[in-house]
């Protein structure tokens, strides 16, 4: 096949689309096109072992660089895309440069959301996505003493944790009354609102805000809903994420809170495909349209773009899965939890060993581990099954 590809996005799912493209024999040119100016780089670190400084940001990387030069693949880092043409099968660079394609993927990924709060353009207010936005926050955390975290969900509550181990002052704000609600049960919450308490975490659930506050252009402090002040240096907005669908919609493409892929990934033009965090596709297990967040989905969705683009049926229908390392304790996801009816809980919560499994309607959909890697594991084989005892291990 020699036909010229076209990559948007130099991230997980970009660059897989790239290796799986060679790696299935394509021989004509592949261009992958990313905006940061490193190669591709693996972001679940970020918050984790990256800002706690335990490695640097090569060690991120997917693939050394020369990796894409020894696979042909045309790495232009750097550069933003700032238009689709359809009719003239070219994307439009932020500097007027066109480049053409016969198939073009598009693998935009996602940005951090933001709260429209007043004060909320001040100096050390900070979102986490990328190497230059944890640069940022180390740098600050370094001169800070104080960080407020809006927001309990995974990526607020590993910085919570990372900025514990290094003696800061932290607060996390969430809205709603426990942390991490909507991707867990209330028992999975309860075991992480004790965790983040016993290392000093100062959690305010079921809280709003009214604004933040500062001096000199720098922000101060944390308004909340109820007229208390919550002091810091340093603020992160850790609010989940959006997907980076602008382009495929000024572009024409269907788009509902991403973009709109079939199950090999093409969108509703056929010589444009979509992989990773920025698509929105049906998933038959759950019988539900999903936008998933993911390096699995990245890898796997990826793998399927580039197996369609060689001319390959296939049909994505992805068992997700998910984790978070938070001080001692590693959490991982097997499928998803929406729409469950029944919680049965395996091990000693207090012991930091266990899982809880989700069932609707007498079967398995979903299993969270908490340090329990072996019943992860089996979880993801078992996904769909009548739950039984014995369908799945002690905790372990």
């Amino acid at each position: 096949m020699q036909d010229s590809i076209v990559i948007v996005g130099a991230g997980q799912a970009g660059a897989q689309v790239a290796q799986s493209l060679r790696q299935g024999g394509h021989a004509g040119s592949i261009r992958l096109i990313g905006e940061e100016a490193h190669p591709p780089y693996q972001r679940p670190p970020l918050s984790k072992k990256f800002l706690a400084g335990e490695t640097d940001a090569e060690g991120l990387w997917l693939r050394p660089a020369a990796f894409y030069e020894t696979q042909s693949v045309d790495l232009l880092t750097g550069s933003e895309v700032a238009a689709i043409d359809r009719d003239g099968h070219a994307v439009v660079l932020s500097t007027g440069e066109r480049v053409p394609y016969d198939k073009l993927v598009l693998a935009t990924g996602t940005r951090a959301r933001r709260i429209p709060v007043p004060g909320a353009d001040l100096a050390g207010i900070l979102t986490l996505r990328s190497i230059a936005d944890v640069d940022r926050i180390r740098s600050a955390l370094a001169a800070q003493e104080r960080l407020a975290v809006i927001g309990a969900g995974y990526i607020g509550l590993e910085v919570a944790a990372v900025a514990r181990a290094m003696g800061k002052t932290v607060t996390v704000i969430e809205a709603q009354d426990r942390v991490l609600k909507r991707v867990v049960s209330p028992v999975i919450s309860a075991f992480y609102e004790a965790l983040h308490r016993s290392k000093g975490v100062d959690l305010r659930l079921d809280t709003g805000l009214s604004g933040l506050e500062g001096a000199e252009g720098a922000v101060t402090g944390v308004r909340l809903a109820d007229g208390s002040l919550v002091p810091a240096g340093l603020v992160l907005m850790a609010v989940g994420a959006e997907p980076n669908d602008a382009l495929a919609e000024a572009a024409g493409l269907e788009t509902d809170n991403g973009i709109l892929v079939d199950g090999g990934g093409q969108t509703s033009d056929p010589d444009i495909y979509a992989a990773g965090d920025c698509t929105r596709f049906f998933l038959p297990r759950y019988d539900r349209s999903v936008r998933l967040e993911s390096v699995q989905n990245a890898i796997d969705q990826a793998k399927v773009v580039a197996q369609s683009i060689l001319g390959q049926e296939v049909d994505y229908d992805p068992l997700p899965w998910f984790w978070s390392d938070q001080y001692h304790v590693k959490l991982q996801i097997a499928g998803l939890s929406e729409g469950y009816d029944e919680v049965v809980t395996v091990g000693e919560p207090a012991e930091d060993k266990f899982y809880v499994a989700y069932l609707q309607k007498g079967r398995l959909i979903a299993v969270d581990s908490i340090n329990s890697p072996r019943s992860h594991m089996m979880a993801r084989k078992a996904i769909g099954e009548p739950w039984r005892a014995d369908l799945l291990p002690a905790a372990a």
